[in-house]
């Protein structure tokens, strides 16, 4: 019997420990589970707080309110890069302008200039300002940057943009002025006729494919200064690079539009609402592409690489790059190789005076 109970006394010890172990684990648990619905409960109430204050904000205003609300106020300027897929991008907005409600307008400079003489800013800062009959708007063209709190008003419009690897967009330029595209495949281009391929332009030292040509996505962002199209100037870059983040809501990059589109209708719906999915199944997503484009030699990459401008063009590029994939990865998750958008991951609370 003593030799029974000696050997018994082990197995109640470890029995003991499993059953506390469970114990622990059953009760963590629980506790998990009652911070959980604490939680809910908090956000519910919350919600409610927030409703009942934005109702009784409402209900005061009445009949006050102006015919144009605050989110119908809203202008958008896409100064597009050439050769960026900016075709694509702007051809959903017109799809989209008549169902979403809003106006897209096409900003035609005299031969597609991008600096706008000092008059013509006062007169284009002032219409998108206060053309009212054209809000909400999107306005899209060729044009450099423009800081409308230089011209004393108030309100400023949100900056959208693309840019594009620097010598992938000059390889497309070089062609698309020669053979066009096939979105106005009978149109004769400025170059038509000139047969010289890229590499052969390059190894010649042809004017049309001069590194100077790279110089382009830099001073679009930067602006009207006379600094902004010294081709080679770090000054430019760095307020590209200033202005890129304190003033563009999102820049994308071509090679990953599609992303770059649905980050746009999660934060702006009022705009591209069902945008993502226009773009994946349209018709005219894809539609402008250059002609008897020819990709470049590695010999050609890399004497363009060589030169000082293509590096800052490029640190532009990687620059906007990182900041994109940056807000992308804070925007949305891929599940099963699909994007999908993040919910709204915060919530009000502790709001005061309380509602009666």
């Amino acid at each position: 019997m003593g030799v029974l109970r000696i050997m018994s006394s082990p197995r109640i010890h470890l029995l003991a420990v499993l059953a506390f172990g469970v114990a622990v684990l059953f009760i963590e648990n629980q506790i998990q589970k009652l911070d959980e619905s604490r939680a809910k409960l908090e956000r519910k109430i919350a919600r409610y707080e927030v409703a009942e204050v934005e109702q009784r904000h409402s209900d005061d205003a009445g009949q006050e309110l102006s015919p144009l609300a605050d989110k119908d106020d809203m202008v958008i300027i896409y100064n597009r890069v050439p050769k960026t897929a900016s075709t694509s991008f702007t051809n959903i907005a017109y799809d989209l302008c008549g169902k979403n409600r809003f106006h897209v307008l096409h900003i035609n400079t005299t031969k597609n200039n991008p600096v706008m003489s000092l008059q013509d800013q006062v007169r284009f800062v002032r219409n998108v300002t206060s053309w009212r009959e054209m809000k909400p708007g999107f306005y899209h063209g060729h044009v450099a940057y423009l800081d409308f709190s230089k011209y004393g008003v108030t309100g400023k419009p949100m900056y959208i943009n693309v840019v594009r690897d620097p010598i992938e967009r000059l390889v497309s330029y070089y062609y698309f002025l020669r053979f066009g595209d096939d979105y106005r495949p009978g149109l004769r281009r400025r170059k038509q006729g000139d047969k010289k391929t890229f590499d052969e332009c390059v190894s010649s030292g042809g004017s049309d494919c001069a590194p100077e040509k790279l110089w382009l996505q830099i001073p679009f962002f930067c602006g009207h200064h006379s600094e902004c199209w010294n081709a080679g100037s770090r000054w430019a870059l760095e307020q590209a690079k200033y202005n890129l983040v304190n003033e563009y809501l999102l820049v994308g990059v071509t090679e990953e539009l599609e992303d770059f589109i649905m980050i746009l209708e999660a934060a702006l719906p009022r705009f591209f609402k069902g945008a993502t999915e226009l773009y994946r199944t349209g018709k005219k997503s894809h539609l402008r592409k250059t002609t008897e484009k020819k990709p470049p030699s590695k010999e050609t990459i890399a004497k363009l690489q060589q030169s000082n401008i293509w590096k800052m063009e490029n640190e532009f590029y990687e620059f906007a790059l990182e900041q994109f994939q940056f807000v992308r990865a804070h925007a949305v998750r891929e599940k099963d190789g699909e994007l999908y958008v993040l919910a709204q991951s915060f919530f009000y609370e502790k709001i005061y005076p309380k509602v009666n």
